[in-house]
């Protein structure tokens, strides 16, 4: 039985019979199989058989009828959730709560973009929100008196603590072959425990609550870029996106590589275009309060949104332009499989748990800067569910191999969302929880008839 792997840097293409165009070779029909052209698009990628915009667009539709329905359901929830608070409440869409929403996000995004890693491997780490706790605490702590650490110093030691934290999990679970589920549940337990016990050692820790009053990690969440800075730092980001996108495509065509049709691309950097100004404009819109005693000016990117898009960029890199983020996929397809390849199973397991492990400790920094303290009450096993559903609500599979960083940014504003508009409607905390799982159990839903689909599909072929 033959297994087809990763390719390192594209595929090669193969002239199909009966046709003049190029295709990839792994998707030409064998030889008395009965296959078409047609089903070898369906099986592909838009962007590996398609040769103009109009053909991208067929693709596409031809596999999310076929049950590849990507980020399309959790685009349209969101535009369903947005309609259903708007009109309930027209202070939804203002820019100040739009503001809070992102910021209020930012939490479940960092911690979901963490699962998604052990999540492509078809694993799971259930320890993330007491991490997170510690990771926060652990800086809160640093930055305070007696050990006035400087504030970078703090961060780093931070997110280094939790990242070896991560790391002995992975060790755990890939050296002794243990079940994921077991050994992050009991980490959810002792990190619980380790926390209390740190908090009730630290002179700092007052009723169990450490205060920051360090203005420089208080403005990681409630500092903001000058408009002016905001419209730079936007455009600079297009641009460089828009002359990567470019430069990779030609670099594969030059290659005798797949690349998207040119106007895929030019509509990519034209949304990513979009969405830059309509998000520059809200945070750029004065915030502040307005009464007759009180005037207050808030305007400019908040500093949580840049460091999100940071990290999502490099989660982004790693997984879909290096050696470990091909393996990752590799992996969670089909183990055995890149086993027999020559994957190292246990390096990039272990390695995977550590990343996240590394992401908590940055959600629970992001989460003490806007609380400004961090408490033993955080709730650890709460955000755990809140980080697993960001990551399966936004498109990632439970089941491995499939999944982006940008499923957790998706999701982690729908929960955001959720919870931002029940409040606005005065709704309870039962409620949240309820429409949450409700949500939450729609996305799972979505993925296994996507999957029955796609296997209903694959055997009626063979």
């Amino acid at each position: 039985m033959s297994v087809r792997q990763p390719p390192l840097e594209g595929e090669r293409r193969t002239a199909v019979p009966g046709g003049d165009e190029a295709r990839p070779a792994a998707l030409v029909p064998a030889a008395g199989s009965g296959g078409d052209s047609a089903d070898a698009a369906l099986l592909a990628a838009p962007e590996v058989v398609a040769q103009s915009l109009a053909d991208y667009v067929v693709a596409w539709w031809r596999r999310v009828r076929g049950g590849e329905s990507g980020m399309l359901p959790v685009l349209a929830g969101m535009i369903a959730i947005v309609v259903i608070f708007q009109a309930q409440n027209s202070l939804f869409l203002s820019a100040g709560n739009l503001v809070n929403l992102l910021i209020q996000a930012a939490v479940f995004v960092l911690l979901g973009v963490g699962e998604v890693f052990v999540l492509l491997l078809g694993e799971i780490d259930l320890s993330v929100g007491f991490a997170a706790g510690i990771g926060g605490g652990l800086m809160a702590a640093l930055v305070a008196p007696p050990f006035n650490a400087p504030w970078w110093a703090a961060i780093l030691a931070a997110l280094v603590g939790n990242m070896v934290m991560g790391l002995v999990l992975g060790t755990l679970v890939t050296r002794l072959r243990l079940p994921s589920f077991i050994v992050t549940l009991a980490a959810l337990i002792g990190f619980e425990g380790l926390m209390i016990w740190m908090f009730d050692s630290l002179s700092v820790a007052v009723g169990g609550v450490i205060t920051v009053s360090n203005r420089y990690i208080l403005d990681l969440v409630s500092g903001t870029l000058s408009p002016a800075a905001s419209w730079i730092v936007m455009v600079a980001l297009v641009v460089a996106f828009g002359a990567l996108t470019f430069y990779r495509d030609a670099r594969r065509r030059s290659s005798g590589l797949v690349a998207p049709p040119w106007g895929v691309s030019a509509l990519k950097v034209g949304l990513a275009a979009v969405a830059g100004v309509v998000l520059v404009l809200i945070c750029n819109t004065n915030r502040g309060i307005h009464s007759a005693t009180l005037h207050t000016t808030v305007e400019g990117v908040p500093w949580a949104i840049p460091i999100i898009f940071a990290v999502m960029l490099g989660a982004s890199f790693l997984l879909a332009r290096t050696r470990f983020g091909r393996y990752v996929y590799a992996i969670g397809g089909n183990a055995e499989a890149a086993r027999r390849a020559g994957v190292d199973l246990v390096l990039i397991r272990t390695v995977a748990f550590g990343l996240t492990g590394l992401l908590a400790g940055m959600a629970g920094i992001i989460y003490t800067s806007w609380l400004g303290s961090i408490a033993t009450d955080i709730d650890g096993g709460d955000y755990v569910l809140y980080a697993v559903a960001a990551a399966v609500i936004g498109g990632t599979s439970l089941f491995g191999g499939r999944g982006k960083p940008l499923h957790a940014l998706l999701g982690g504003v729908v929960i955001a969302a959720i919870a931002n508009g029940l409040a606005l409607l005065g709704a309870s905390a039962a409620a949240t929880y309820m429409v949450t799982a409700l949500v939450l159990l729609a996305a799972i839903t979505v993925d296994s008839i996507a999957r029955r689909g796609q296997g209903a599909g694959a055997r009626a072929k063979v």
